[in-house]
């Protein structure tokens, strides 16, 4: 049984003919998965597997290396904070222990309303300039103080899900980032 919609699969094969081997398609192709589930399901990178013509285990090894990629569903709005150098000598660790505290969830989980699902990274976001900084649903957040962090929460909490390209809503979950910590 196919998990993937039709638009998915043909933007997987649309992928992997744009590559002269079909393994260099398989970060867009993982993308494409996870925006129509909102994670990397099982079935999901089979199927990527199949259109790539690549194993599966080939699959879930870049799927596993990557904290970008959800291997789980989760809340919502996904909460990514960065506590790369920048931000962690500008308060990363005021925001995370904030988070933690007001969330009333350790970071890589969701909270009881289902609404976020949040971590943090200790790859950088590129936001350096503005640090610290999050994103939320992909968007990115800077100059964060505990009270601002509130003032975004409570923007979004009752927002529904972004939706991916499939028309779905975007869920996250846990990243390969957080399985590592």
């Amino acid at each position: 049984m196919n998990v993937l919609t039709p638009k998915t699969r043909a933007e997987i094969e649309r992928q992997r003919d744009r590559y002269p081997q079909a393994r260099s398609a398989v970060l867009p192709s993982l993308w494409a998965v996870q925006h129509q589930l909102g994670y990397l399901s099982p079935e999901g990178m089979t199927e990527v597997a199949e259109l790539l013509r690549l194993t599966p285990s080939e699959v879930q090894a870049v799927a596993s290396f990557y904290s970008m990629y959800f291997d789980r569903p989760g809340g919502r709005h996904h909460v990514l904070v960065c506590v790369n150098v920048s931000c962690a000598l500008r308060g990363a660790e005021e925001i995370v222990s904030h988070l933690e505290g007001r969330l009333g969830c350790p970071s890589g989980g969701t909270t009881a309303d289902g609404a976020f699902t949040w971590e943090h990274t200790v790859e950088c976001l590129g936001a350096c300039g503005g640090a610290p900084a999050m994103q939320v649903d992909h968007h990115f957040q800077e100059n964060l103080t505990p009270e601002r962090v509130d003032a975004i929460l409570d923007g979004v909490r009752d927002a529904p899900a972004a939706e991916g390209p499939a028309g779905r809503p975007h869920r996250s979950g846990g990243s390969a980032a957080q399985r590592a910590s």
